[in-house]
């Protein structure tokens, strides 16, 4: 039987250009190769597309990118192509390809963009589609479905970043009126893996934390302070997906930012949560209920607020949840005994599955 052949994408331009590279080497390292043929297509921060046929420990490092034997390929938007467009010492050719696993975190990798050249294509790819990848990446369209949809989440405010330019005071005052007291976490609607995220306790710091998200986007979002264990859940499947049992993340840092999910190791992770029965049950549901209200297939990560006194508080959706050695993701998975290529396989099959339910 002839091996699919599958392109791992990896890199992107995104502040989580470093987190993909090494969420990519453990999925390349669980893809069967007695199934499948690999085909690695690394994106560099600038942009530039860039086939790559070294070895897998390179990319985690970033030197992949100085491979002498790279090559510049793209994914053609043409579907009768249905593969890659290499072009190396002036002549171009065309690698067919059967399926794109997508390991790319944060913008232009898990909010749509990709997605949408990808359907292009006519190639099946592993993950959410164009529209529920948008949704998931946008911190306040996110929230205002979660509103719509009955799911319990922390009160929030938001505005348009030339607002805030063109009347600060006012746009201050709007966040203190409507959350009522400090402290406030402040983030930019559409970044990933806490990227711009910063906590204020005063007026003050509530300035200087809009300047900082206001870096990564032109919409920022004021949320209300939640105290409670940060509990996530593990969400696999299409039509009928399933929860996996929740995990609990006890971060050394005041809150779980980029570095303790991928630098700091001493972050500790409960599996399972260490909250009740019943609050277990809850945040399964919810994160379920919450993955169809979004339209998400394949697989996503869902992250929670549980308080002592028993809210379960949804904070956001992950899309294309980081694959490292200390991601929750794969954990959550494996402790539901779906884990390496038995994930993996899975994914895949999704992939299958919903390019089938799209024709």
């Amino acid at each position: 039987m002839q091996k699919k052949r599958i392109a791992v994408i990896f890199g992107g331009r995104s502040s989580e250009h470093e987190v993909s590279r090494v969420s990519a080497g453990y999925v390349i390292s669980q893809i069967p190769r007695d199934k499948y043929e690999i085909i690695t297509i690394g994106i560099t921060k600038q942009g530039k597309w860039l086939l790559y046929s070294g070895d897998t420990e390179a990319i985690a490092d970033g030197s992949w990118e100085n491979d002498k034997n790279n090559k510049t390929a793209f994914l053609s938007p043409d579907s009768s192509i249905a593969g890659l467009v290499v072009i190396s010492a002036g002549k171009t050719e065309i690698i067919k390809l059967d399926l794109l696993f997508p390991v790319l975190h944060g913008k232009n990798g898990e909010d749509g963009s990709i997605q949408g050249l990808f359907e292009l294509s006519g190639v099946p790819y592993v993950g959410c589609g164009v529209l529920a990848s948008a949704c998931c990446m946008d911190k306040i369209t996110t929230n205002i479905i979660f509103e719509h949809s009955n799911i319990d989440q922390a009160a929030f405010t938001w505005f348009y970043r030339s607002d805030y330019r063109k009347a600060p005071e006012k746009c201050l005052d709007k966040a203190e009126s409507e959350l009522k007291s400090y402290p406030v976490f402040v983030k930019p609607s559409n970044a990933g893996s806490s990227v711009g995220v910063s906590k204020a306790k005063n007026r003050e710091e509530l300035k200087r934390a809009i300047e900082v998200a206001a870096k990564e986007d032109d919409r920022i979002l004021i949320e209300e302070c939640i105290v409670g264990k940060e509990v996530e859940c593990a969400v696999l499947g299409n039509d009928s997906p399933v929860a996996s049992i929740p995990g609990q993340i006890a971060p050394t840092a005041e809150f779980y930012d980029y570095d303790a999910k991928y630098n700091d190791s001493s972050s500790k992770l409960f599996i399972p949560a260490q909250i009740s029965d019943e609050l277990m049950y809850k945040v399964r549901v919810t994160a379920l209920k919450a993955y169809r209200a979004l339209g998400c297939s394949g697989l996503s990560r869902v992250d929670f607020f549980v308080t002592d006194n028993g809210r379960v508080l949804l904070n956001e959706i992950n899309t294309l949840p980081g694959f490292t050695s200390i991601s929750m993701y794969p954990k959550l998975m494996a402790a539901c005994d779906i884990e390496g290529e038995k994930l993996i396989e899975q994914l895949i099959e999704f992939a299958y599955e919903r390019a089938e339910n799209h024709e």
